[in-house]
């Protein structure tokens, strides 16, 4: 537990993010103070919610665990959402408080402006000076456990909450974070970097879990090859996380900068949220040795299968097998299990919670998400082998993942359809060999309407005004007519299919 690592190990480096760094005595100070200034100076009851809107910088990971620490919900925003898209999330998530850095603060500044019961905190200058003016305390550890709210693409169209379990105590919270990490390697045996951005799950509570055994944080403030490397060789990391659009990137470096890379000390790249080709996935391998590790999972269950080096070798293609406190098997359309080799909807049972998670606010989806008590999919479809380990074939509700962020593709067709040229749309992942997949969009025009370059231009600039930069489509393709259903439905498929016929593998 931080506490117990700020006693032991108080001048020993915590958190670094190249310029600043925070000791463990610093970090464990900061925390209880910000717990503090959040209970008594603001006054928030146990689990009501704040989020943060900042790049990747120290105060991330002092703020999340302040909330865990003082039983609140905490909410990091995606900073390369439009500022419409940001505004639903503060609303959605009803945050009392939005943390901001210096780059984001006019835009945290604008939205506040409009909503009076929300107050903006910039990083630096005026939170230090906030938690100077706190009077240090003991924490409450029998208080209500807090935890993340981190927003997921979903099918609607609008991102939701993902509310995991909460732990009954502030004790129980703290000091659960170290065994949520020691089963996938995060046993704090060596420094971990921070490679992607904070907001998502993954890069951000792999580190938090790894610095509750004692792992000191390092932050990369944004993604870049080189750098990667020079960090982990100059800083002696031994876990990082990455997404296979980094391993990519890693390859194409010059040869002479791969070969003069040496990491005696790296021992663990954990890697996941999208999905990598086996040639990328082999030539890593043998640059790196056998030290990736893979997992399947996603924000609402965590973790829950994982193979390493040796038996993906041993098994390409697959995911791995279920941890200990899971089983995944395939159902069929009526949920009934399907025998190995079958594909069928993937579900995964917590075997120590019935309800391992919630969406915010839908208790609509929270239930379509259950089989049964404990028994959840998270939308992906497969088949189990004879031993056990897991395949992925394609997606339900055929989310696109590009570079291990989910595009959900009904917020971009809903943003598109209101363009005066579009008659019908419908938008799909093709193949990339960088990002894993690009969105692509296919239109029908409106009578009237020519499907020219210029149109194309126009269209895609008008996305840009509406959407994130990394939802807008890459291309469009116009078609005569899009394949419906009388009742509807558009026959995805078929748009998809022809760009995925050649590629051995369906996401």
């Amino acid at each position: 537990m931080l506490l117990e690592l700020a006693r032991e190990r108080r001048d020993e480096v915590a958190i670094d993010e190249g310029e600043r760094t925070r000791t463990f005595g610093e970090l464990a100070d900061r925390v209880v103070r910000f717990a503090h200034f959040l209970r008594h100076d603001v006054g928030l009851e146990p689990r009501e919610h704040y989020s943060l809107l900042m790049g990747n910088r120290l105060e991330a990971a002092e703020l999340i665990l302040g909330g865990i620490a003082s039983s609140q919900w905490v909410t990091p925003i995606n900073w390369h959402l439009a500022e419409e898209e940001i505004e639903y999330v503060v609303d959605d998530s009803r945050s009392r408080l939005l943390f901001t850095d210096a780059r984001y603060a006019e835009a945290a500044r604008r939205i506040a402006s409009t909503r009076p019961a929300l107050r903006v905190i910039e990083v630096g200058d005026e939170l230090d000076g906030l938690l100077d003016s706190v009077s240090p305390r003991p924490l409450d550890f029998d208080a209500p456990g807090g935890g993340n709210m981190i927003y997921t693409s979903g099918t609607t169209g609008r991102p939701k909450g993902v509310k995991r379990a909460a732990p009954p105590t502030v004790g129980d919270a703290l000091s659960g974070l170290g065994r949520i990490g020691a089963p996938v390697g995060l046993d704090g045996s060596g420094p971990h970097l921070i490679t992607g951005p904070m907001y998502h799950a993954a890069p951000l509570m792999f580190a938090i879990y790894d610095n509750a055994n004692g792992a000191p944080i390092h932050i990369l403030q944004r993604w870049d090859e080189s750098a990667c490397l020079e960090w982990i060789m100059r800083r002696e990391v031994a876990h990082v996380h990455l997404v296979p659009t980094m391993f990519v990137r890693l390859l194409r470096l010059p040869e002479a900068e791969r070969a003069a890379f040496r990491a005696p000390k790296l021992s663990l790249a954990l890697h996941g949220a999208a999905p990598i080709s086996a040639p990328v996935k082999r030539r890593m391998i043998e640059w790196w040795g056998p030290i990736l590790r893979e997992y399947w999972g996603g924000t609402e269950g965590g973790v829950n299968t994982m193979i390493d080096s040796e038996e993906w070798l041993a098994h390409p293609g697959t995911v791995g097998r279920a941890l200990p406190n899971f089983e995944v098997f395939a159902v069929d359309e009526r949920g009934q299990r399907l025998p190995a080799g079958e594909i069928g909807d993937l579900y995964c049972r917590n075997r120590s919670s019935d309800r391992p998670f919630e969406y915010h606010g839908d208790e609509e989806k929270t239930a379509s998400a259950y089989l049964e008590p404990g028994v959840f999919t998270i939308g992906d479809v497969g088949y189990l082998d004879e031993e056990g380990y897991v395949h992925l074939a394609d997606r339900r509700s055929n989310m696109i993942i590009s570079g291990g962020v989910n595009i959900s593709p009904a917020e971009i067709e809903q943003v598109l359809q209101e363009h005066p040229a579009v008659a019908d749309v419908g938008v799909f992942g093709i193949p990339d060999d960088e990002w894993g997949e690009s969105v692509k969009a296919a239109i029908e025009l409106r009578d009237g309407f020519e499907g020219t370059d210029a149109l194309a231009d126009e269209i895609l600039a008008y996305a840009r005004e509406h959407l994130a930069g990394y939802k807008v489509p890459r291309s469009i393709d116009f078609e005569d007519e899009l394949p419906r259903h009388p009742s509807g439905k558009l026959y995805i498929r078929r748009l998809r299919d022809r760009y995925w016929a050649d590629q051995g593998r369906n996401i």
